[in-house]
């Protein structure tokens, strides 16, 4: 084992092209897990499992990037939620107006839409729902009165494709199109041509209007939606959730359970191997006992039963793989430690009096220290996989969005059997990127611990 400073160290990195290479990939993930936190909220994070933020998604939907090498474009689902805002008044009429435009430039009709809307009111306004489209055809879609309220009301409501009044309006403008309506769908009659029944393609206007009498009426928190079979960069999983926020929600969460278990891993292991090697003798004996025993036990088996058992928390899973993880780390420190303990200025140290814990951490340790960050790269990509394959099994912390939590969903949901290959393929390769990274980084620092890999 060779002694080097941390220049030394540095320099002899900075030379090898792989670990230059998984550097690269580690400070990508680590930007990446920067704008995260940044970006995403922390609500997001915390309901991950709750169906009611994601309701307004679509359902197992495709990234909206594989319409690029499509002949026939798919209709990707749109969330307007930031219309152009107007109002009038006449004499004691106020209208509070909405306009949601959109350009429709797909193949096929979309799958429905609807508007959710909160309004806050008094007395029966008139709510009105229209579409105005690239052939200058206007549509009435809904003409409704709120509910009475003698009092400033707060009302919320969704309105869907499929409701019977928007249907039955639709049929009076059965003499505009040259071909039956009276069976086709809301939103088929609303995209589709006159001539011919064909996606009419072109700017859409959805206009909203509230109808008041001597009253402060507003509209809040209004969307339109309008469904798809594509959305967003990873599009979604069967609870609607959107997997580009699951994936990048996964990045800071598996450098920490890996860093975190393979530091602590290598740090009990390093400490625990140098301390038995340096006293020797019954203590060595007893302490290297010890470690075969826990190296001799079955360590996925033994994480099962603990996971299940006690908790399946990812706090406690970390601990847990770190049991596991020191014993081979301590047999090695420990050689090592008894080669070091030999040279002349370790028993220059013992000579003038040094105490053991001294000399281990002042004079042994350090000259282990090449091998300890080799170790610890190493050992990430192995917690990594290790806590995908317990939370594939069921046995992870669902509160978590893990790229492992991710494929248990997906494996729940037959998503591989069902062709959803973006609910499967992008964990997995996040999963092989980020081990791959760490890999390199290990191979590199393993090269200069060891010299004689050079040759």
């Amino acid at each position: 084992m060779s002694s080097f400073t941390s220049n030394e160290i540095l320099q002899e990195f900075m030379k090898n092209k792989i670990g230059l290479v998984g550097v690269g990939i580690l400070m990508g993930l680590i930007t990446i897990s920067i704008i995260t936190a940044i970006t995403i909220p922390a609500e997001t994070f915390r309901e991950w499992n709750n169906p009611t933020i994601w309701i307004s998604y679509p359902k197992t939907s495709q990234p909206s990037w594989v319409n690029y090498f499509l002949i026939e474009k798919i209709p990707e689902h749109k969330i307007l939620d930031s219309p152009a805002i107007g109002t009038q008044t006449s004499g004691e009429i106020s209208v509070i107006s909405q306009r949601f435009v959109t350009n429709y430039q797909y193949d096929s009709f979309p799958s429905d839409f609807s508007h959710e809307y909160t309004a806050k009111y008094s007395g029966t306004p008139l709510f009105e729902m229209s579409v105005t489209r690239p052939d200058r055809l206007e549509l009435q879609l809904i003409s409704s009165s709120l509910p009475l309220s003698q009092e400033y009301n707060v009302y919320h409501e969704r309105v869907f494709s499929t409701d019977n009044s928007i249907r039955k309006n639709l049929q009076q403008y059965q003499d505009n199109f040259e071909f039956l309506i009276e069976d086709m769908s809301a939103e088929d009659i609303i995209f589709s041509r006159t001539d011919i029944n064909e996606v009419l393609k072109g700017d859409y206007v959805f206009t909203v209007n509230l109808y008041g009498v001597d009253s402060e009426n507003k509209i809040e928190e209004s969307s339109f939606i309008i469904g798809g079979k594509a959305f967003g960069l990873m599009g979604t999983d069967e609870l609607r959730r959107d997997l580009a926020i699951g994936l990048l929600l996964g990045t800071p969460l598996a450098l920490f359970i890996g860093i975190s278990v393979a530091v602590g891993s290598v740090v009990m292991g390093l400490v625990y191997g140098v301390y038995a090697g340096f006293k020797g003798k019954y203590t060595d004996e007893t302490m290297m006992r010890l470690n075969d025993v826990v190296y001799a036990l079955p360590a996925l088996p033994f994480l099962i039963i603990l996971v299940a058992t006690i908790s399946n928390s990812i706090f406690l899973m970390v601990g847990f793989l770190m049991i596991f993880g020191w014993v081979g780390i301590a047999k090695v420190s420990r050689s090592m430690a008894l080669q070091i303990k030999t040279r002349q200025y370790v028993e220059a140290s013992k000579l003038m009096g040094q105490k053991d814990r001294t000399i281990i951490f002042k004079h042994v340790i350090p000259q282990l220290l090449p091998y300890a960050f080799a170790s610890i790269a190493i050992s990430v990509p192995a917690a990594i996989t290790t806590e995908a394959g317990l939370s594939f099994l069921g046995l992870g912390d669902p509160s978590f969005p893990t790229w492992g939590q991710i494929l248990h969903d997906a494996n729940i949901f037959g998503a591989a059997a069902r062709g959803l290959w973006w609910w499967v393929v992008p964990p997995g390769i996040m999963i092989a990127i980020t081990g791959l990274a760490f890999v390199f980084i290990g191979n590199a620092l393993d090269t200069i611990a060891n010299p004689r890999l050079k040759r």
